[in-house]
């Protein structure tokens, strides 16, 4: 299905009393782009080491929002027109106060990534998604598997492979892990499988409460055996 999509361009300082109009207009859902710095708050909760060189901020804000083709179009964009008349009314800057339109297709962006994702090895650990069957000749692997949804961690990256390495290398019965970051878990599954005594992780995102529960119940490994904690390992 194609939804219409409308941009309006206005100014950062209305972004907040145009986006509540919009609200009061009817309109359930709206994205911000702008480019006002990030404060050091924001900061702190970015799950990213560095942070990207943000442009300059230039003062302007476009505020879409996204209708379905059934939708009263003209009704609602009229109240939109309206509600910006009356804001500038209050003497507040809108800036241009243009509204452009454009078409999108209605996706499932919480599951698109899954085209992305296939079995793939670290040696002899076979690591797939629960979407993919298990090959004949893959019946001597150790196999694990991972859906991470919306938590972050299928294992390709390059360092994920190191890590599960060098746990490949170093594990014992006796090891007790300490997952900082635990995302998907699969660190932990991993480890687990192997033979690892416990293991502990820590993640900012509550999204890895579910993945992990999941990926647990996947890979038959008993819950009592991870303890996740959700926040800061500093704090």
């Amino acid at each position: 299905m194609k939804w219409k999509k409308y941009t309006l361009k206005t100014t950062t300082e209305a972004e907040d009393i145009v986006s509540n109009m919009m609200m009061e207009a009817g309109i359930e859902g709206i994205e911000i782009e702008d480019k006002v710095p990030l404060s050091e708050r924001e900061k702190e909760q970015m799950f990213v080491d560095i942070l990207p060189d943000m442009p300059e901020d230039d003062g302007t804000a476009y505020i879409s929002f996204y209708l379905e083709p059934e939708a009263d179009q003209e009704a609602i964009l009229a109240r939109v027109r309206a509600g910006l008349e009356e804001i500038q009314t209050w003497g507040l800057t809108i800036g241009e106060g243009t509204i452009t339109a454009s078409e999108t297709e209605d996706k499932d962006w919480i599951n698109n990534w899954k085209e992305y994702f296939h079995q793939f090895y670290v040696d002899d650990i076979l690591i797939k998604p629960s979407w993919e069957e298990t090959k004949p000749e893959d019946a001597d692997k150790l196999l694990i598997q991972i859906d991470p949804g919306t938590a972050f961690g299928t294992g390709m990256h390059e360092t994920t492979q190191l890590c599960i390495r060098q746990i490949r290398k170093h594990l014992t019965e006796e090891t007790a892990l300490l997952d900082v970051g635990t995302g998907s878990g699969i660190l932990s599954v991993i480890s687990l499988k192997l033979g690892a005594k416990e293991a502990k992780g820590t993640d900012l995102d509550p999204c890895a409460v579910d993945a992990v529960r999941e990926n647990l119940e996947a890979n038959r490994i008993a819950p009592d055996s991870f303890e996740l904690r959700i926040g800061n390992i500093i704090d």
